[in-house]
């Protein structure tokens, strides 16, 4: 049963909801609260170095960082630490508010522009020992999933064709009577079209039959999980039936204004799912908020987007994924499912909904990650300490929260707490990235505190600075009329799916939250 507070709460909410002009100054009274709660960008700072440099303030290949660089002492061996994170007698928490929906869009959302640079993307001249302080981010949410990360990217994954019918579209093709991406492999080699591509991650140790089926997509991480790419899927063919759209309302405008009149209106439909779906999902509050882009037109904090450091380490995630998904009806263990999207086209994109979104994502926190991710979770905190980043207690003070005085102030669970305490001489030597994932989920979301709190901060200070948020920008002209309707029209994620699959989504479940879901 809901708590008594929860209930007086929500009741209050639905008043101020019922209300437009109140509901608009609540809207952007929270979004106001959760920004400043730290310092606003340009950050002081880069992972360039210890000091103000112009290269620090304008070279964003570098990660940006909220606190500087701290060379702490007498840290714990990480190995030591894996025991804080693996699971206790192999029994996986599942979370009692979200679906798999909500890890896929998460991953969908950070893999746009938390981008530490990977080897086969270190920039030339620079130095490979500091490639975890550099990244390959636009810092910006533009669908680069999409569209790709460069202009040439962009150009090898549209159609670029000027006959009736077909202006405007990204290429695809028609598998099983459904659109999908193009495939990225042709008769056993890799279609030289799309050479400009950033290489999918992992494509060389696959299969020939899984590495065929791996498509030709904007982000090197799309093909990781069919659910990832089943989002990516949705959204193509979303771009290309508003291309259709807008094509038809505007005949004589050319191929390239039809796709970046389409182009523009789909990042504006994502950031409202972010705001709208996603970030009202993580919320633990009775109240949805609204993604108005005028709450940033005149705010001290609009100012251009810089991806810190710390903000790509709070996203690993790892421990949402539940061992199992049943794919097909059946099943299918977390292994066996990277990188196959043969999963994805043997039910089609809605059945692909209805799975994920029919399956509850294991809980975030302490001693839940699966043994084969618990070398992902070393790595994490091996980048901590490469980035000096500082301690726990330093980004709770930071953000206006309590420094913790004991490992109980961290964590409830007195295994965890003993454990912190076994490793760590106080609460203010905790690592960052341990503190983040040992903190208790907070009621009614699925993240833990600190890791709640930086999300909402970062998710809002990036999403409504977008260009095509601000003032002079966010007009009808920029979108055409149908695009304007379409971003009128969309809140969720099931708005754009019931568009895009045949007959519509009918009466199937897609959400982020479960519908068995009860607030604490």
């Amino acid at each position: 049963m809901p708590s008594l507070r929860y209930s007086i709460q929500s009741t209050l909410f639905s008043i101020i909801e019922a209300i437009p002009p109140l509901a608009k100054l609540a809207n952007r009274w929270a979004i106001n609260r959760v920004v400043k709660r730290a310092r606003s960008r340009p950050h002081p700072l880069s992972t360039i170095g210890d000091y103000v440099s112009w290269r620090g303030l304008t070279d964003r290949r570098w990660s940006g960082r909220h606190l500087p660089p701290q060379r702490r002492s007498n840290l714990p061996e990480v190995e030591s630490l894996l025991p804080l994170f693996e699971r206790r007698a192999g029994v996986q928490r599942l979370c009692p508010k979200s679906t798999c929906l909500f890890p896929t869009f998460a991953q969908y959302l950070t893999d746009g522009f938390l981008r530490t640079e990977t080897d086969e993307l270190i920039a030339e001249g620079e130095d490979p020992e500091l490639r975890l302080r550099r990244n390959t981010s636009n810092h910006e949410i533009d669908l680069c999933t999409l569209y790709g990360r460069t202009h040439a990217q962009t150009v090898a994954l549209r159609l670029c064709s000027e006959e009736k019918g077909r202006k405007g579209r990204l290429k695809s093709q028609q598998i099983n009577g459904e659109e999908y991406p193009p495939f990225l492999y042709k008769d056993g080699a890799p279609d030289p079209q799309f050479a400009v591509l950033d290489p999918a991650l992992g494509q060389k140790d696959l299969p020939p039959a899984q590495r065929d089926t791996l498509f030709a997509v904007g982000g090197d991480r799309v093909n990781s999980v069919p659910q990832v790419a089943m989002l990516n899927t949705l959204l193509l063919r979303e771009h290309n039936r508003l291309a259709g759209e807008i094509e038809a309302a505007h005949p004589e405008w050319n191929d390239t204004r039809v796709f970046e009149t389409a182009r523009n209106t789909m990042i504006v439909l994502f950031i409202k799912l972010v705001v709208e779906d996603y970030i009202n999902h993580i919320s633990p509050l009775p109240f949805a908020l609204k993604a108005d882009p005028s709450v940033a037109w005149e705010a001290s904090w609009n100012k251009p987007n810089w991806i810190t450091t710390e903000f790509s380490l709070l996203y690993r995630w790892h421990a949402l994924i539940p061992d199992e998904m049943p794919w097909g009806g059946s099943p299918q263990p977390l292994a066996g499912t990277l990188r196959n999207n043969t999963l994805l086209l043997e039910g089609g994109l809605l059945k692909a909904f209805e799975t994920v979104s029919a399956t509850p994502a294991a809980e975030l926190g302490p001693r839940n990650t699966a043994t084969p991710l618990l070398e992902v979770e070393k790595a994490s905190i091996l980048q901590d300490r490469h980035c000096e980043l500082a301690s726990f207690s330093d980004y709770c003070a930071y953000l206006k929260q309590d420094r913790p005085q004991s490992f109980e102030d961290i964590s409830s669970d007195p295994d965890v707490a003993a454990e912190l305490a076994r490793h760590y001489a106080s609460p203010d030597q905790v690592d960052f990235f341990v503190g983040l994932f040992c903190e208790d989920r907070v009621p009614n979301s699925p993240l833990p505190n600190l890791v709640l709190v930086f999300v909402a901060l970062d998710a809002f200070s990036q999403a409504l600075t977008n260009p095509l948020l601000s003032r002079h920008v966010f007009v009808p002209e920029t979108f055409s009329a149908p695009g304007w309707e379409a971003i009128q029209e969309t809140a969720t994620v099931r708005d754009i799916v019931d568009r895009n699959v045949p007959g519509g989504a009918g009466n199937s479940f897609i959400a982020m939250t479960r519908a068995d879901w009860q607030p604490e």
